[in-house]
């Protein structure tokens, strides 16, 4: 019993010392700190350890607690010794506290007490060496997120020490954890499928909404056929009483057609709502802020300084931006290698830095931040910059470069990505061989993103990752353009405008609007969005300007819509894998209802706006040139197509196709659910236009099972799949298909061509 006990108490400890240590980080990296907080953080915290039995991590507390009421009351200067002692402090008590193994753990390294000892000037102390950590486990980044990240402490100003981002934890004096409750390790993949299961079931249950609305419709049907009955019987009196009974029965009918309706519509919001748990839960899952991986880089660095007897100031920003998992994990170790070069190819001696006017101490950071519709991951150091001259000669060396070429810094910049390429000139414990850049790069590319070198204005080095918003919730604003809703990210949105179009100037054919006030206000051209994509714009009331204001990386950009919508939170998923312009489209959006729109990506908008490039930038979201047979297929009626895929961003780029050119569409999410539809004969379907591989009924069975029904074997069908194999497109054209198109090999006019061929 006495054991449980313990056991709860030090998972309430564990609890409670990660709030305590990120506080007193978040306070010294803080322009204004609060140093009574900060006292009673270390006050609390050697009471608890006390109360849990743990004398290493109370004595070092104590003297934390010591020296922050020196500091509150005057009496001591938190300088830059103080402040390292205090990181110092900090780093050990949590790698004790991480490797506690049932209340005990290995003996806490001396070198902390000594630290504050010294800064405290107590007798007998001196700073010795620092010591390696005990070997403890860095926190697991496998659990799942807490319900909500922390507020990132402000950044911190040069010359101090910034905080390391704990995890996020409850308030002390929360309930501790239930004994059972453990940590389950679930892979990563499980995780995803989940969360990919998750959206399938919505859209499936978004599928049976015909079916609800058929039940209101036989339910109005019914009470109007009573209504009926009743005044027939009311006119015919006695004489008729077969009326009468007509009348009761046709009540009879009406109350229970409208008593099946009201039970399918409560039982649809049931199942509705507990889906929408099921993929909120699935998303929280997946998606965990940015500390929960990435914080234990920073106590990894600050040890590998101290090994190297090296001064850094590391600044940590935007770690609480929830990110999804995978592409934490994928980062981690290219981030460990980026942040130990920066250390190594940014370090000058101190006499160094304070000849040229910086801090003694090495600057290095880590941010995450959301720029446009893209993550942003960045390592930076206020070190020397780019060598361009050592990196030339080494890219000679290596024959990377001819004798003779000429290399622009961006050129040069791009070759340190080369496996084995190094400017050091001695392989040492931080960098020398040559390949944590390779393994930044290979790690950008894993994640369709990218990766660059640059330098810092006005010293250092930045290495920048650039990657696409995967499954991860963001803030968005929904706009309308051309009769279609876009998303845009609304991280770059500036400012919307209203404005009369009659009170603004006109130059060279484009409206001019004016941002800013007086000698700061700058000019900008006004471009449509509708004309971006290649298609007509469609504003409410022409004669008012509506318009986004983007913060790019050029600068501004102003654009003009027909339609503002809201902006809220919503879940954003790759790109379509064919057929859309990547420099457009940043990712799919899926709004309520399991409606996806395009999320378009500024940095495409701006760079489209400036070369003036109109006319089916979209791809497949623009009307497309069409052929004659297309052409007269289209005039001779409005065809129905039914598209079936069980990715949701393959059905909507489909239908936003098909859409612009004039059909009308239907979509199902697999085969199965295809078939179903086409048996009810809810609608006319000219022509199917169907993925293989799908849930329940593949394409395959789909087709085999449209032919063998009398009704559809002439039905027109395409298949439209990655699958290109030869024998897949045997297969698919011995079933009866009447054209096999893949994926790969995409392209907009030959589906619309087909199609017009067909029809």
């Amino acid at each position: 019993m006495a054991e449980d006990i313990r056991k709860l108490l030090l998972a309430a400890f564990d609890v409670e010392h990660r709030e305590h240590v990120a506080a007193i980080r978040g306070a010294l990296g803080s322009a204004t700190p609060d140093w009574n907080d900060v006292f009673r953080r270390a006050h609390s915290l050697k009471g608890a350890s006390r109360a849990v039995d743990l004398p290493a991590v109370e004595a070092v507390a104590h003297r934390l607690e010591t020296l922050f009421e020196g500091v509150r009351t005057g009496a001591t200067a938190l300088d830059r010794e103080a402040a390292n002692a205090v990181h110092l402090a900090l780093d050990r008590i949590e790698s004790y506290v991480a490797g506690l193994t049932d209340g005990s753990g290995p003996d806490m390294p001396a070198d902390a007490l000594a630290a504050l000892g010294h800064v405290l000037r107590l007798p007998g102390e001196t700073p010795p060496p620092a010591q390696p950590a005990p070997p403890a486990p860095l926190p697991d980044p496998s659990p799942s997120p807490p319900p909500g990240p922390p507020a990132a402490p402000a950044s911190p100003p040069a010359a101090t020490a910034a905080p390391t981002q704990a995890d996020p934890a409850p308030k002390p004096g929360s309930e501790p954890p239930e004994a059972s409750a453990a940590i389950l390790r679930v892979p990563a993949e499980a995780v995803e499928a989940l969360a990919r299961a998750s959206h399938d079931l919505a859209s499936t249950l978004a599928g049976q909404a015909p079916a609800a609305d058929g039940l209101a419709r036989l339910a109005r049907l019914a009470r109007d056929l009573r209504v009926g009955a009743e005044a027939l019987a009311a006119g015919a009196g006695a004489e008729r009483p077969e009326w009468r009974a007509l009348a009761a029965r046709a009540g009879a009918f009406a109350r229970e057609a409208a008593d099946l309706s009201r039970r399918q519509a409560s039982a649809t919001s049931a199942v509705e709502g507990a889906a929408t748990r099921v993929r909120a839960a699935a998303e929280r899952l997946a998606l965990v802020p940015a500390e929960t991986v990435l914080a234990p880089l920073a106590r990894s660095l600050r040890e590998t300084a101290r090994e190297q007897g090296r001064e850094v100031d590391l600044t940590l920003r935007g770690l609480d931006l929830p990110v999804e998992r995978g592409t934490l994990q994928a980062l981690k170790d290219p981030l460990l290698h980026a942040l130990r070069n920066a250390l190594s190819h940014g370090w000058q001696a101190p006499e160094v830095r304070r000849a040229v006017g910086k801090p003694e101490a090495l600057g290095l950071g880590l941010e995450v931040a959301v720029r446009g519709a893209r993550l942003q991951v960045t390592v930076f150091d206020d070190g020397p910059g780019p060598d361009l001259a050592r990196i030339e000669a080494a890219a000679r060396e290596r024959g990377l470069l001819g004798p003779a070429s000429a290399a622009e810094p961006d050129t040069l910049l791009r070759l340190v990505f080369e496996p084995g390429f190094s400017t050091a000139e001695a392989v040492d414990t931080l960098s020398g061989r040559g390949y944590g850049l390779s393994v930044a790069a290979d790690a950008a590319r894993q994640l369709m993103g990218s990766v660059r070198l640059e330098p810092r204005d006005p010293a250092g080095t930045a290495l920048i990752f650039s990657l696409p918003l995967s499954a991860a919730r963001r803030s968005l604003l929904l706009v309308e353009a051309a009769g279609r809703s876009y998303a845009l990210p609304g991280g770059a949105v500036e400012r919307l405008l209203r404005l009369r179009r009659d009170d603004l100037p006109v130059a060279m054919g484009r409206t001019i609007v004016r941002l800013g006030d007086g000698d700061a206000a700058t000019s900008h051209p006004v471009t449509d969005l509708a004309a971006i994509l290649g298609q007509v714009a469609d504003p409410a009331d022409p004669g008012t300007l509506t318009a986004v204001v983007l913060r790019t990386g050029g600068g501004r950009l102003a654009l003009a819509v027909d339609r503002l919508h809201d902006v809220r939170p919503f879940l954003v998923l790759p790109a379509p894998d064919f057929g859309a312009d990547p420099g457009l489209i940043a990712g799919t959006a899926v709004l309520h209802g399991d409606v996806p729109v395009l999320v378009l990506d500024p940095e495409g908008l701006a760079s489209r706006a400036q070369a003036g490039t109109t006319g089916g930038a979209l791809g497949t979201m623009a009307p497309a040139p069409r052929s004659t047979t297309h052409a007269a297929a289209a005039a001779s009626a409005r065809a129905t197509i039914l598209v079936v895929d069980d990715s949701i961003t393959t059905r909507t780029l489909e239908k936003g196709i098909l859409e612009a050119a004039g059909y009308r569409v239907v979509v199902c999410v697999d085969g199965q659910d295809a078939l179903d539809r086409l048996r009810a004969e809810i609608e006319p379907v000219n022509l199917v236009l169907a993925d293989v591989e799908m849930p329940r009924l593949d394409g395959f069975g789909l087709l085999k099972a449209l032919r063998a029904d009398e009704r559809f074997a002439r039905l027109p069908a395409i298949l439209m799949t990655s699958r290109g194999d030869a024998a897949d497109v045997a297969r698919g054209l011995d079933l009866g298909a009447d054209a096999y198109l893949t994926k790969q090999k995409f392209d907009q006019r030959q589906l619309l061509d087909t199609i017009g061929q067909l029809l």
